[in-house]
């Protein structure tokens, strides 16, 4: 097994933009003649897009894009601008009078990083498009839809930490599998590997980890307002040929990354999601790249705070004293 740049899963390119000093952006991964896809969503608080597209008995086989983006349920405006791309580059499904780009979208809430009113808008989904079609421009960090990305909010963004977007993919042979995942949890962050938490609650002086677990465990009454501003989203790509019915089964076992990484996970103040999509012709076994899914998504993570610089007054991994990370 070899580790490859994300970028080289074959004919998906990725292109996002951002806003910095807002803490917003979106990542539009797209493919020109379509890509069949898969979704599963364990999150009890998803803000998605033609999410119904990729149920296995709906009639569309393919689909052109899949946008991640911030900015909540305002977000989903983003998807627009990435149809007019499409659009006008004649891409889509053909209805005789245009073509239509079938665009799915899910988004994470960002509006306590930045400024609250500043949201991935059609212009920033279209200035993405174009990335990604002529000048695919991915990078892990404080970039497109984990621009303004925070993890391990239970007590309140004062003592929470910054994130990220991150990437892992790995070769097989001639099969290749990746994921790229916006971490914007609820919960805490371990390195999938060695168990060490890398990333979450902090104390009120920030010089040390809290358990969101135990935060939680403190008080068994349900919680009045718990805090809801989360949800950690990832699209899988491989070149494996798999329908839509199989693609939602590996994006489910793909889930199972995230289960090893963050703690809690799948809350009802998260909208976990996870997209699988397939472009390509290798035959592969559905449940060792359902396997492999959960190991690049984990990965995934991982880089996801590794990439994080600090930002908005939120401390990154990189930024702590060596001795809580």
């Amino acid at each position: 097994m070899i580790e490859i740049p994300v970028t080289e899963i074959d004919e998906i390119r990725i292109g996002q933009t951002e806003n910095a000093e807002a803490g917003t952006g979106c990542t539009v991964f797209l493919c020109k003649d379509g890509m069949r896809a898969g979704l599963d969503v364990r999150g009890g608080g998803p803000a998605s897009r033609e999410s119904q597209l990729l149920n296995p008995l709906m009639a569309a086989q393919q689909i052109h894009g899949i946008v991640l983006s911030g900015g909540s349920a305002f977000g989903l405006e983003a998807a627009n601008g990435v149809m007019k791309c499409l659009e006008e580059r004649g891409i889509g499904f053909d209805v005789g009078v245009t073509k239509v780009p079938l665009v799915a979208q899910s988004g994470l809430f960002d509006l306590t990083a930045g400024s609250a009113s500043v949201r991935p808008d059609a212009s920033m989904g279209y200035r993405a498009a174009v990335l990604a079609l002529d000048a695919p421009n991915y990078r892990d960090g404080n970039y497109g839809a984990g621009c303004g990305a925070t993890v391990g909010k239970i007590a309140g963004m004062e003592t929470c930490m910054k994130t990220g977007i991150g990437s892992f993919a790995v070769r097989i042979g001639e099969l290749k599998i990746g994921a790229v995942v916006a971490l914007n949890a609820l919960g805490d962050v371990f390195d999938w590997k060695s168990g060490k938490k890398i990333a979450g609650l902090l104390t009120e002086d920030k010089k040390a980890f809290r358990s969101t677990f135990e935060y939680m465990a403190s008080a068994i009454d349900p919680a009045d307002n718990k805090f809801v501003g989360n949800t950690t989203l990832a699209v899988v790509m491989t070149n494996a040929r798999f329908e839509k019915a199989a693609l939602c089964k590996i994006a489910g076992m793909a889930h199972d990354g995230y289960a090893r990484s963050i703690n809690p996970v799948h809350t009802s103040a998260d909208g976990d999601s996870i997209y699988a999509v397939s472009k390509g012709s290798v035959r592969a076994d559905q449940d060792l790249v359902g396997m492999l899914a959960a190991e690049v998504v984990s990965e995934a993570v991982t880089r996801a705070v590794e990439h994080a610089d600090s930002a908005f007054g939120y401390p990154a991994a990189k930024d702590l004293d060596a001795g809580i990370v």
